[in-house]
């Protein structure tokens, strides 16, 4: 028979203890040592800022992308074709109407002129002379001394010449039209362009020498969508803004097109600048926004509004249930932004306790101390 051997059991230092026990351990401990769970007090209040809120003027607006264009704008073309000798303007340059601008080549016309001048010379003794001779020829007749035939032959001769000399006197007349062309002039004051030729180039009549535009003369042309044209009418403001959104200048809509751009079903709105930012252009593209209607509404700062899964929430200071003031957690419903704002279109009213600055730090019921 088999003989058994027990195998000895080795203490391995740890005990199994029922939970009851370690419960009534803790809190024999509880009792004993630190301070008591019940006894902890609230937490102090977070030192946030308020506002208190209150109704003010709000645009009913709408945003566009305006172009700005001068009322006085020419492009300049020569009226004859030949090589430009001299350019007496730079670009940036401001001019007066009739200011030289480019000189083109005039020697074939000059010569032209001169020659039409000669021969207008030649005739105009022609004519003094046939005018001489019809006036003896009338006295001679009186007196018997020559015939009638002869007399209207003399003034056959002085009416060809006087035909020929006032053709001339034309033909000198438009030369030095046409030679006065060879000077090109500025038609209008401005500021010059960018100039597209050099000396020695060729110009045609349809080459583009420069531009003169007057920035003292500015329209801001807007497309207006079609949906938004019944609003339209004359006098709505138009605020030009810069690149932060701040308005810049305020001017009346001047026209509105009667007619829509079949291209972009758009209706195009102007308004005349009566009040120029130093800083724009022609042809810049600039941030406008027509104002539609003016109303009072409320408007909080983008910092005390928070957004969660699509809802706006924000923080308002009420009396607490135990005194003082603790932050209540509102949903909104926000509308356009204003600069740094945004219009509250429901969810508060005036005369609230708005907190703007420290919301991180608070949650819905937390208590607060208005800084």
């Amino acid at each position: 028979m088999a003989t058994q051997h027990s195998t000895p059991r080795r203490w391995t230092g740890s005990v199994v203890v029922p939970s009851v026990v370690l419960l009534g351990l803790v809190s024999t401990g509880c009792g004993r040592g630190g301070a008591p769970a019940q006894g902890a007090g609230p937490p102090p209040p977070t030192a946030v800022k308020t506002a208190t809120l209150a109704p003010t003027s709000i645009d009913d607006a709408s945003e566009f992308i305006a172009t700005l264009r001068s009322l006085r704008s020419a492009t300049i073309q020569p009226e004859v074709e030949g090589i430009v000798t001299r350019i007496l303007v730079t670009s940036g340059q401001r001019v007066t109407v009739g200011t030289p601008l480019v000189q083109i080549n005039a020697d074939r016309q000059q010569a032209a002129v001169s020659s039409a001048e000669a021969n207008l010379e030649g005739t105009e003794a022609d004519v003094q002379y046939w005018r001489q001779q019809t006036k003896r020829m009338e006295s001679l007749l009186e007196a018997g001394a020559v015939s009638k035939a002869e007399l209207d032959q003399a003034q056959n001769t002085l009416r060809t010449a006087e035909a020929r000399l006032a053709a001339l006197t034309a033909q000198l007349r438009e030369g030095r039209v046409e030679l006065a062309f060879h000077r090109v002039v500025a038609p209008q004051s401005g500021t010059v362009g960018d100039i597209a030729v050099r000396v020695g180039d060729r110009v045609t009549k349809s080459t583009e020498i420069t531009t003169i535009d007057d920035g003292q003369a500015l329209e801001a042309y807007i497309q207006v969508p079609l949906d938004r044209s019944p609003q339209l009418r004359l006098g709505l403001p138009v605020q030009l803004m810069d690149a932060d959104g701040a308005v810049i200048a305020t001017n009346p809509i001047s026209f509105v097109a009667s007619r829509v751009d079949d291209g972009t079903q758009t209706v195009l709105v102007k308004s005349l600048l009566r009040d120029i930012p130093p800083a724009i252009r022609l042809r810049q593209f600039i941030r406008s926004r027509i104002v539609w209607r003016t109303v009072q509404g409320l408007t909080v700062p983008i910092t005390s509004v928070v957004r969660i899964s699509g809802q706006y929430f924000c923080f308002v200071a009420e009396p607490g249930p135990q005194g003082g003031l603790v932050a209540k957690q509102k949903p909104i419903s926000v509308g356009q932004l204003i600069g740094n704002d945004y219009v509250v279109q429901s969810g508060l009213k005036a005369g609230e306790t708005l907190i703007v600055s420290g919301i991180q730090k608070i949650g819905d019921g937390a208590p607060v101390k208005a800084e």
